[in-house]
């Protein structure tokens, strides 16, 4: 039953006298629910309610709708309509005015805010020269790069002459961008839509239209902000790719007057790439927002204040340009930092110590949404939990992203929805409108610990709720048919996990979930039947198999083809089956992984039992950022954003054993490596040092000297095969080799400067003769360091083009060097004669850009990292390597893999707090798959995941 609308009285003011209006309005159209009214006028529900609430005065677009939907008066409506909008600026702008604030915090600058937008002025030119350049532009850059920033408070405030409208794609692209253009005309978006859904001249010849009274020179710029969400939140792929074509087929007309202005996230160039228009952009028209310069950090610290009368301590000045300088994403923490200095500021002066009280860039957005949050009451809370996690849109190979959340979809009738959005939205956490919420800015979702926390609790349930949402919003928009409910796999992984999840359903989803269950009930018998039957079928058709097969020759053959391939078809959905099983039935899920390979080795059933036999380290509390094994294999290290490196005994448990950590580290360790001997281990620190540990005893360790490096961060570290020389690499481009002959006294013999920016990986050669290493500066370099205090740089590959690379390893016979790039693929090449080398093969197959890259000890296969997967790559075959095997444990970016000296298994470490230990040895590991299985598969089990195969449990009963 429909929740009544909140009582209003007309004698409130001239807003609530509206809102009564609107509600006769619909009184006399006969009461249609807003469900009815929603169809109608193709806007959402919560949005046409939000209209009548009389808490704000609606959209013009909104308004038209709502009216033209229940048969009244629109020309009427629109005077009044304008009439009220200029009645309520009037009253805010008489009423008492609070001392604005210099910076919008965690908010992307609007077009209102241009007169405190700084840093952007060169970038801004470049994009405006590319839009009137050409007629489709993308501006491409991290999340928290400020591209929101630069296309609203930059861009458009320079567009004078020209039409402009700005949207986001939201869910559903075409409907959006639908509502935004109709305020071009005031007039319903619904026969737009309808036009542009089937028809992909339709935009340009509404745009032609809308602009037929404007002067010839002049056109439509037309802004889609958040590009990525096409991808994050539009479920259907039909609908994204009929929007590109709207796009592509208006700009590209002899007579367009549309120029298109995408703004998308760097972690989503792959997808752009699967569409050929956006590859034309992305090849012809991109712009790449970057890392801002010294400079411009200074004018976005200090001209906002200059401009609300106030200064900036030279102090902090330095400080934040120092914290923020190089780092990808930073803007919107310094923003928000800024904020939150300046609501502590001295006088007129924002300081140090006010910047300090905040928690500097990083801990001010935490600080401020613990504030907010701990400030609720216990059941807020929990209310304000859920709402945080619907709020995000996990990735699939990229970064999590805010989702915006429909009203509709939340339970607005609980007592505490109220109260907890108005703080969360005064705290600036989340914003508000007619129809949905979203998270300010996906800095919130990387650096608030305890959302974090939240997200990686269970992470595969969340998708599956968010599966769930998504299947009842399709379930109730087709009118609840039943042909949309859930069955099988997906209903049986919904129930389990509502009966054991923290998170709570809706009434809608409980409802579809009820449904469905109730629906699989009543199909159950009839299941039963048709199982009956298809064994009668199968038992005749083996009985016509044997026939056969006494018949002719021919007939065996093609008997076995049918049955490896109706097997190989099982076990690649048991495999499937397996791998959504293992977190929350490990031991069903084992013996399904066994199963399906020995039905059919394939690449499917490999990939799923290595899943489900890998090893995970937990309780890291930050990132793991590499990691290497000791020469015996025995021991595994770890480099963390925790300031430390932990030590591990994998020789023998499912979860390792913690031997120690190393103490003293002072910054985030980027880069660890054991000596070729096993007694020593260096860690690479954000405090500008080396530190060389003694490990004859890994429970015991001792400092034995400090290698410094200063005054820039130590990214990468390694020791050459002999063990006597130790190289380093740097923030600004640096590669330096120390003599360690004496572990106590390292003395440096060279300095390697043929890189302009980060050098995250150095490699030997075998016989320690070549040093390799991996820079920002997108080259992979090679040198020669026979006599290495008078190295030599042999050549610089421009090894992925545009693209930082990330790692390198040689081949154990040092023929042949790997590269991994940030343009999502990892390279080969024959470096028999290191000065001139030539590219054997490119690995395609991630769809994120790779960090790590490493040879197994025998040069047969080699492993990349990246996205949320670890690949193993068959080499054998220089020129026409083959994908192996996927490892997808991680939820979040593989920074790091190493092999284990033996090669038999595989570490792995990244962002999601975790590193993993897996076998790569398929013998070894169904060797060993029954240890950890206490319970046997059953024979329901059997026959629920492998119908029509006899029962053989894989492992005994215990």
């Amino acid at each position: 039953m429909a929740r009544a609308e909140r009582p209003l009285d007309p004698g409130d003011g001239p807003l609530l006298r509206w809102a009564a209006d609107l509600r006769k309005l619909r009184e006399k159209a006969g009461s249609p629910g807003y469900r009815e009214l929603a169809r109608r006028a193709h806007y959402s529900a919560g949005a046409l309610s939000e209209a009548a609430s009389g808490r704000k005065l609606p959209s013009l677009a909104v308004t038209v709708a709502y009216v033209q939907a229940c048969g009244g008066d629109i020309a009427a409506w629109e005077r009044r309509w304008r009439d009220l909008s200029a009645e309520l600026a009037e009253l805010v702008e008489t009423a008492p005015q609070e001392r604005k604030a210099p910076y919008v915090g965690l908010s992307a600058f609007q077009t209102q805010d241009a007169d405190r937008f700084f840093g952007r002025r060169e970038l801004v030119e470049q994009v405006r020269a590319r839009v009137f350049d050409t007629r489709f532009v993308a501006v491409v850059g991290a999340s928290g790069a400020g591209k929101t920033s630069l296309l609203r408070a930059g861009l458009l405030p320079t567009i004078t002459t020209h039409a402009v409208v700005v949207m986001t794609p939201g869910a559903r692209p075409i409907e959006e961008c639908a509502i935004a253009l109709a305020s071009l005309t005031a007039t319903s978006p619904t026969r737009l839509v309808e036009d542009l859904a089937v028809e992909s001249r339709a935009l340009h010849r509404f745009v032609r239209h809308a602009l037929a009274g404007h002067p010839a020179e002049a056109d439509l710029v037309l802004v889609v902000d958040q590009f990525e969400e096409i991808f994050t939140q539009c479920p259907d792929r039909g609908e994204r790719a009929r929007f590109i074509d709207l796009l592509a087929t208006a700009t590209t007309a002899d007579n367009s007057r549309l120029r298109v202005v995408v703004g998308v996230r760097a972690d989503f160039y792959s997808h752009c790439s699967r569409y050929p228009h956006m590859v034309d952009v992305l090849q012809q028209a991109q712009v790449l927002v970057g890392p801002m310069t010294t400079p411009d950090l200074r004018e976005v610290i200090t001209r906002p204040a200059i401009g609300a009368g106030c200064s900036v301590e030279s102090t902090l000045q330095a400080t934040l340009c120092a914290e923020a300088d190089g780092r990808i994403g930073v803007l919107p923490l310094l923003s928000h930092a800024l904020l939150e200095t300046w609501r502590r500021r001295r006088g007129n002066a924002l300081t140090l110590a006010g910047y300090h009280e905040t928690g500097g860039i990083t801990g001010a957005v935490a600080r401020t949404a613990e504030t907010a949050y701990t400030a609720l009451t216990e059941p807020q809370q929990q209310w304000a939990r859920q709402l945080f996690l619907r709020l995000v849109a996990l990735g699939e190979g990229t970064e999590d992203a805010r989702r915006r959340l429909d009203r509709a979809e939340l339970d607005l009738a609980h007592p505490d929805a109220d109260v907890v959005l108005e703080n969360l939205a005064q705290a600036r956490l989340v914003t508000l409108d007619h129809d949905g919420i979203e998270i300010v800015h996906e800095a919130l979702i990387r650096h608030w610990p305890r959302l974090t926390e939240w997200l990686n609790h269970d992470r595969e349930g969340l998708r599956v709720h968010r599966q769930l949402t998504d299947a009842t919003t399709v379930w109730e928009g087709l009118d609840r048919d039943p042909g949309a409910l859930y069955r099988g796999t997906r209903l049986a992984l919904a129930r389990d996990w509502s009966d054991t999840a923290q998170t709570h359903l809706t009434p809608r989803e409980q409802a579809f979930l009820e449904a469905s269950l109730a629906a699989e009930a009543g199909e159950r018998v009839a299941a039963q039947r048709r199982t009956r039957r298809l064994r009668q079928l199968v038992a005749l058709l083996a009985v016509l198999f044997l026939l056969a097969t006494t018949a002719t020759v021919y007939a065996v053959h093609t008997q076995a083809a049918i049955t490896e391939q109706r097997n190989a078809a099982i076990a690649q959905n048991v495999a499937v089956d397996a791998t959504e099983l293992f977190r929350t039935k490990q031991d069903l899920a084992v013996q399904l992984s066994v199963t399906a390979h020995r039905l059919a080795a394939t690449t499917e059933t490999r990939n799923s039992l290595i899943s489900t036999l890998s090893t995970t380290l937990i309780n890291q509390p930050h990132e793991i950022y590499s990691v290497d094994f000791s020469r015996d294999g025995r021991v595994l290290a770890t480099a963390s954003g925790d300031h430390t490196v932990r030590l591990w005994d994998v020789t023998g448990a499912r979860v390792p054993t913690e031997l120690a950590t190393v103490p003293n580290t002072t910054g985030t360790v980027f880069g660890v490596a054991f000596s070729p001997d096993g007694h020593t281990l260096a860690t690479a620190n954000q405090d500008n040092n080396v530190r060389l540990w003694d490990i004859t005893n890994p429970r015991q360790l001792t400092e034995l000297a400090a290698v410094p490096n200063a005054p820039n961060t130590v990214y990468g570290v390694g020791f050459s095969p002999d063990g006597h020389i130790l190289v380093t690499s740097d923030f600004v481009g640096h590669v330096r080799l120390w003599d360690i002959t004496n572990r106590q006294r390292p003395t440096e013999m060279a300095t390697l400067t043929g890189h302009s920016s980060v050098v995250y990986s150095v490699t030997f050669t075998p016989d320690g003769h070549t040093l390799a290493t991996a820079g920002e500066d997108s080259t992979a370099r090679i040198w020669d360091i026979t006599n290495p205090r008078n190295p030599s740089e042999l050549v610089a590959l421009n090894a992925h083009t545009r693209s930082a690379v990330y790692g390198v390893d040689f081949s154990p016979d040092g023929r042949t060097l790997a590269t991994a790039g940030n343009d999502n693929t990892a390279r080969l090449w024959d470096v028999t004669t290191p000065r001139t080398p030539t590219e054997l093969a490119t690995l395609n197959g991630h769809t994120s850009g790779l960090f790590g890259v490493d040879f197994s000890p025998d040069g047969r296969t080699l492993a990349t990292s990246g996205g949320t997967t670890a690949r193993l790559w068959d080499v054998t075959n220089l020129r026409s390597p083959t994908e192996r095997t996927v490892l997808t444990g991680h939820i979040t970016g593989v920074w790091s893999v190493a092999f284990r000296p033996d090669g038999r298994a595989l570490a792995t470490s990244g962002w999601d707090r975790t590193a993993r230990v897996t076998p790569t040895d398929t013998d070894e590991l169904i060797a060993r798959a029954c240890d950890h299985v206490h319970s046997r598969i059953t024979p329901a089990e059997w026959d629920q995941y492998l119908p029509g195969i006899p029962y053989d449990p894989p492992c005994p009963s215990r």
